[in-house]
């Protein structure tokens, strides 16, 4: 995966959403305004969270879309969302959402480098509550990037 996968432009902090619904429309939005995928696949988004729930624990979701909407996805990119007022998600309160567009087996490298780094309970404490862009770069990309090593 390429070193500019996460990028300052893809991270926005301080953000607020009304429901899970809204959270993952900013996400998508976000991986559109970033040229990373077109715009069918932010119903995909919508509807892999209506078969199974992104949220992974630690406050924190990974929203993406569905197996079939990876043919809307022009190259591989990560979009950080955080919501420090929370999100209820169903299962838990999400104050992270790190979206993921991604193809063919890189979405599967994607999603296990990224569980190594936000399962980790302090990890995920910094990311939650960061107030800077430099902040996520340094944890997400660091860690991502050694995960491919």
């Amino acid at each position: 995966m390429s070193t500019d996968t996460l990028t300052a432009d893809a991270i926005r902090l301080g953000a607020t959403a009304a429901d899970r619904a809204e959270a993952i429309e900013q996400c998508g939005r976000l991986l559109v305004d970033l040229g990373a995928v077109d715009e069918p696949y932010v119903a995909a988004m919508h509807e892999r969270e209506q078969v199974v729930s992104t949220f992974v624990g630690e406050g924190v979701a990974i929203p993406h879309g569905t197996n079939e909407a990876r043919k809307y996805v022009r190259r591989t990119q990560l979009a950080v969302v955080q919501f420090p007022d929370g999100v209820d998600w169903g299962a838990g309160t999400v104050h992270l959402c790190v979206a993921i567009a991604a193809s063919g087996s890189e979405h599967v490298e994607v999603l296990a480098a990224l569980s190594k780094v936000l399962m980790d309970s302090d990890k995920a404490a910094v990311l939650r509550s960061a107030t800077d862009a430099a902040t996520v770069l340094s944890l997400l990309g660091n860690d991502q990037q050694e995960a491919h090593a």
